[in-house]
């Protein structure tokens, strides 16, 4: 989103392993086209010579409007014309695509063609609905396993990221915490926030709180509304809660901060998977 690219990162991250798959994105459908995450695609695959899958979705109006100097509108029918525009170009064939929002014409990809599924990133009702649609899996960013029992079985595979924090420090437990403030107030997360009993942190972001004093008085237990976060047995509950849920694929998305590029936290989560 802001510090690196995402094919090149993901280049990188292919030449330091060996098996596993790739997921990059969610790329901004408001400010790369089809024809650009195609060729992006199809070269990180040809470079790590293994699967290399994909993932759209929106982003802010400050990301789009403000940083890219595109127009941010009616994103749910975005994803959708760019899903439909993608799914020719990715299998090889010679895009033609004439839609509202999306329109490519007569290129084809010059490398093979990638091994690739297409994920949408959705949390509103609009986005869900075209995920269910056009996604072969739904990603879902912050959530509690509450919310994840209203998503499951609307998409073929459901995904979730989620914070992840094994015995974590003041200093993890404050990195976690800032990651939250933005959503807080935002649409859609500030419901779900609210319905897990935060309605005090979410009045207190809607009211314009700067973010500094917001992050002095958050409950403690917010982060783990919606992360693996506590006691090693706390994690590992918690992770059951969300398949039970329904969720097909947790990622783990560990913090940094007392625990040096997560080892702590990834070597002992890595074998929750049910």
């Amino acid at each position: 989103m802001a510090t690196w690219d995402a094919f090149a990162l993901a280049t990188a991250i292919a030449g330091e392993t060996r098996a596993i798959e790739l997921c990059v994105g969610p790329l901004a459908t408001a400010v790369r086209d089809p024809v650009a995450m195609a060729m992006g695609i199809a070269s990180v695959a040809a470079v790590a010579r293994r699967p290399v899958h994909l993932a759209i979705g929106s982003s802010s109006h400050v990301l789009v409007e403000r940083w890219h100097g595109r127009r941010r509108e009616r994103t749910a029918r975005h994803i959708r014309e760019t899903a439909e525009a993608l799914r020719p170009l990715l299998a090889g064939e010679k895009g033609r695509y004439a839609g509202e929002l999306v329109r490519t014409d007569g290129y084809r990809l010059r490398l093979p063609a990638p091994e690739t599924s297409l994920t949408v990133a959705a949390f509103g009702e609009a986005t869900v609905r075209v995920a269910a649609q056009v996604a072969d899996r739904m990603v879902l960013n912050l959530v509690t396993p509450a919310l994840v029992a209203e998503m499951a079985g609307r998409t073929p595979r459901l995904a979730a990221w989620v914070p992840a924090a094994v015995d974590p420090a003041p200093a993890t437990r404050a990195q976690l915490a800032r990651g939250l403030i933005p959503y807080l107030g935002a649409e859609g997360y500030s419901d779900m926030f609210t319905a897990a009993g935060f309605g005090e942190a979410v009045e207190a972001a809607r009211g314009g709180m700067h973010p500094a004093e917001l992050l002095e008085q958050l409950p403690h237990d917010l982060v783990a509304a919606v992360g693996l976060v506590g006691t090693e047995m706390d994690a590992r509950r918690r992770a059951a809660e969300y398949f039970d849920a329904g969720l097909d694929e947790l990622v783990i998305v560990p913090a940094t901060a007392g625990d040096d590029a997560g080892r702590r936290t990834l070597q002992t989560l890595r074998t929750l998977a049910p």
